[in-house]
């Protein structure tokens, strides 16, 4: 029994893997096709709409043709004519796609400076985004002022507030920055939270321990938290909300996904033995 056992999860990390390998040459491959289109957009000036159009392309095709799609609930309507600060948590690259997937187009990333070393997403970091070196006051001073004047201009800002990717698997919720709370009670400008389920499990960092596979990427978009009537000493209290609201909306997934019968169960612990 238990050399099939090891024939099945060989078999499925070598499935996981071939996978990656697929999903990286689909990626090139369209970014290829793109890319044209997207030299011309970033020449100065830079034509801000036309570079979210081509990454939702990118995004959309890439996912698809990897059989990777997403499916967003929304706690209530989003009105996306109004600007936002988007917080979700950060497990995967595939973050990347769904807030792009989510976001309509009308929005930019704020994120670490090495992005401007990644072949993709140098180009936008170089250009529209918001790149941010953490141990750098000024990068910091400079990257939120520059947050500040997209959120006046009525352009959604998307920041991850963990920072980082997880290193443990299952990943835990890491504790938040201030930054992307105190933001926002300054330009009062409303926060949605958003709890992106289970994309460690499609591809967990960036796929290169244990690979990716096809699957449905589960997002819980939450309703905006208002920021009108808080002052800036209401950033912690704020921080601790979104993530008391993103952490508990985990626990309830994943306790969902082990009260989701015997093969739901057993592929957590398939995923755990790979890990050992």
């Amino acid at each position: 029994m238990l050399a099939y056992f090891s024939i099945f999860i060989a078999m499925k990390r070598l499935l996981k893997k071939a996978h990656l390998y697929y999903y990286q040459i689909i990626v090139a491959l369209v970014f290829a096709s793109l890319y044209p289109f997207l030299y011309y957009y970033s020449r100065l000036p830079v034509k801000f709409h036309g570079m979210n159009r081509v990454r939702y392309v990118l995004s959309l095709f890439t996912s698809s043709l990897s059989g990777i799609f997403y499916r967003f609930k929304f706690e209530q309507e989003i009105d996306w004519n109004k600007p936002y600060i988007i917080c979700p948590n950060h497990t995967s690259n595939l973050d990347i796609s769904t807030v792009i997937l989510l976001s309509k187009r009308n929005f930019v990333f704020l994120g670490k400076d090495e992005l401007l070393d990644n072949f993709i997403t140098g180009i936008y970091f170089k250009t529209i985004d918001i790149p941010l070196n953490r141990n750098s006051k000024f990068s910091s001073y400079r990257a939120f002022k520059r947050a500040e004047e997209y959120l006046q201009k009525g352009i959604t800002v998307a920041i991850f507030p963990e920072g980082l990717i997880s290193n443990d698997y299952p990943p835990e919720l890491y504790p938040f920055k201030n930054g992307p709370f105190r933001l926002a009670i300054e330009q009062k400008i409303p926060i949605i939270p958003v709890t992106i389920c289970n994309n460690w499990k499609i591809c967990w960092d960036d796929g290169s321990k244990f690979g990716t596979r096809p699957g449905v990427s589960e997002v819980f978009v939450h309703k905006p938290i208002e920021t009108d009537n808080l002052t800036i000493l209401d950033a912690e209290t704020l921080k601790d909300q979104v993530f008391d609201i993103i952490n508990q909306k985990l626990k309830s997934y994943q306790a969902g996904l082990y009260n989701g019968g015997k093969e739901a169960i057993d592929e957590l612990k398939t995923d755990e033995f790979l890990e050992t």
